[in-house]
């Protein structure tokens, strides 16, 4: 008889609250294994001398709360010295196993009203429950908006993805506004949204302070930054990141082009564009530029005229070659910003700019989750030559 069971049996008998037991050993349960969690990162014991100078070592801890159905969870959760120790027993920024809570927060990240939700729920547990009570339980989420705004972000990104996407939220009267995002790539190809911040319009000067605020929170050096060619964007980039390269996105460029000629000319035009950014080198795309020009200056010279000025067309071809696809569009953040769309739209509109955070960064957090482990397309193959990018930067 293990000692749970003794201390079960013995409340019983004792007809005593049987929740405390289940409490107490599912906080042992639980910090048991986040500890064990980091025995495996660093792959020897507490105290072992195995240890000494791996250049990795245990630095204390911090404690967190998660509040479960049995009563709150007292968490110790343990830190390496180098900081690369991430634990999967809690997802981060939770505070909460609460079922019901869970499927709350659940329906609000799929875009779901909180009237519709209330509805739901009155539907499956026979009890009414009122959109401003539903609206409360997601407010818990108001905790992950700060972790979100406030943790700490690594050193380096071999290339960020700048991009917005318009919502409508309520300020009196309902317009929509510009939600700005920035994701990043590691160099170990890894993503993740490195921050947020919403205002009504779109501007450069806006972006700048978004990139500061990603400085300030540790990121020392960017290689590349890709957008849509915004106009002062690239300004506000190098004033903040000097040493940092920029592409402006080739797609949102062909995009262009196709609005100013001719319908029956649009096919055409934009496959003889594709040659430009989807050449094998750097001189076969300036040479496929230069047939471009010659092809379409004299019928078309208010589109040709600006390719001439790009200085900013053909960066991507000074990375490796196999990411090139990746970098000579913002498609990445794109695809992104469709999904987040996708869900807002169930929602109309946000009644307040709260209410837009917390589902934002519900989307971020699962964004970040899903692709902390995962390598971009290509960039496995790239991870050496980007590491020297870094070094001679």
């Amino acid at each position: 008889m293990n000692q749970f069971t003794t201390d079960l049996v013995q409340a019983l008998v004792q007809k005593e609250d049987v929740t405390e037991i289940f409490r107490s050993h599912l906080e042992n349960a639980v910090n048991t294994l986040l500890a064990s969690e980091l025995t495996a990162f660093l792959d020897y014991e507490k105290y072992d001398r195995i240890g000494f100078n791996t250049g990795n070592s245990r630095n204390g801890s911090y404690e967190r709360t998660l509040h479960t159905e049995f009563g709150e969870l007292h968490l110790v959760i343990p830190r390496d010295r180098n900081g690369d120790f991430k634990q999967q027993t809690v997802a981060p920024y939770k505070r909460a196993n609460d079922t019901l809570e869970a499927f709350v927060i659940h329906m609000f990240q799929k875009g779901v009203t909180t009237a519709e939700i209330a509805h739901l729920m009155e539907r499956m547990y026979g009890h009414h429950y009122t959109p401003q009570t539903i609206s409360n339980m997601t407010k818990v989420m108001s905790e992950q908006v700060e972790a979100f705004r406030d943790r700490t972000l690594c050193a380096r990104y071999a290339c960020v993805y700048l991009d917005a996407t318009y919502i409508a939220l309520k300020r009196d009267t309902v317009s929509k506004e510009a939600v700005y995002i920035a994701v990043g790539i590691r160099e170990d190809g890894s993503k993740e949204v490195l921050g947020y911040t919403i205002a009504p319009n779109e501007s450069a000067f806006v972006w700048k302070e978004l990139l500061e605020d990603i400085k300030s929170r540790g990121v020392e050096e960017i290689l590349l930054f890709i957008s849509d060619g915004l106009k002062g964007i690239s300004d506000s980039v190098f004033s903040i990141y000097p040493a940092s390269s920029y592409q402006t996105c080739c797609v949102h460029l062909s995009w262009t082009i196709a609005h100013k000629v001719r319908v029956s000319d649009r096919a055409e035009i934009c496959e003889d564009f594709k040659s430009v950014y989807r050449a094998e080198s750097l001189e076969m795309g300036q040479q496929a530029l230069h047939s471009f020009i010659e092809k379409w200056k004299s019928k078309y010279p208010k589109v040709t005229k600006p390719l001439l000025n790009n200085s900013y067309l053909f960066t991507f071809y000074s990375f490796p070659k196999s990411i090139w696809r990746s970098i000579y569009s913002t498609n990445l953040i794109e695809s992104f910003n469709k999904q987040i769309k996708k869900y807002s739209k169930r929602k109309e509109q946000f009644p307040n700019e709260e209410s837009l955070e917390r589902f934002l960064v519900s989307q971020f957090d699962q964004y970040n989750q899903r692709f902390a482990t995962r390598c971009h397309i290509g960039f496995d193959q790239a991870r050496a030559e980007l590491q020297m990018m870094f070094k001679t930067n």
